[in-house]
């Protein structure tokens, strides 16, 4: 079974095409040291008839949507190595500081597939 990477984060809207260039960036670096798979997604659809709005979950403030994400590994272990040989990467680029949106707003996890 594969491994997935996923988070979740509030952006606001008039940084959205900030964040794509640089989820685009991302989904190379990842791509290029093996990930399977990567997706970036926006909000659209965020007010549900049943469950708990992804609005409400990460207290979105006017203005802001939610950047839903993941990348697929082969494996946990798979996961480690890539992630190793991306965050060198990125460290070496260390371009700007200045992220569209608030890290410490972000959700993050490591999932193992029950269902593929």
């Amino acid at each position: 079974m594969s491994y997935v990477d996923g988070y979740i984060l509030p952006i606001p809207k008039k940084h959205v095409k900030a964040y794509q260039r640089m989820a685009t960036m991302g989904r190379d670096a990842w791509m290029k040291h093996g990930a399977v798979d990567y997706k970036e997604c926006i909000g659209d659809d965020l007010v549900p008839k049943w469950g708990t709005a992804f609005a409400r979950v990460m207290k979105l403030k006017p203005g802001e949507t939610v950047v839903f994400a993941y990348v697929v590994f082969k494996s946990r272990a798979h996961r480690d190595r890539v992630n190793k040989k991306v965050m060198k990467e990125m460290m070496a680029m260390s371009g700007s500081k200045d992220m569209p949106f608030d890290p410490k707003r972000m959700v993050y996890g490591g999932f193992k597939t029950i269902v593929e």
